[in-house]
């Protein structure tokens, strides 16, 4: 079964610090492989086995004290 990969645009990052906070609050939901971010671009990919609600990673997102949305 493959992965698949849905692609966010983050808003308010500056660093990686942001990053990691990001990262950090989008891989603890359930079935996410990889998380990819960049605060140079605000470009969020994540990859899951079945795919992820658009909300539990814009709900991450926000945890984080950033918002998303849907690229």
């Amino acid at each position: 079964m493959s992965a698949t990969t849905t692609e966010f645009q983050v808003t308010g990052m500056t660093c990686g610090h942001c990053e990691m906070s990001v990262r950090e609050e989008v891989s603890e939901i359930t079935d996410v492989l990889s998380v990819e971010v960049s605060h140079e671009t605000g470009r969020l990919s994540v990859s899951a086995e079945q795919g992820v609600e658009d909300s539990a990673v814009l709900a991450a997102v926000s945890e984080a004290g950033y918002s998303a949305v849907r690229a």
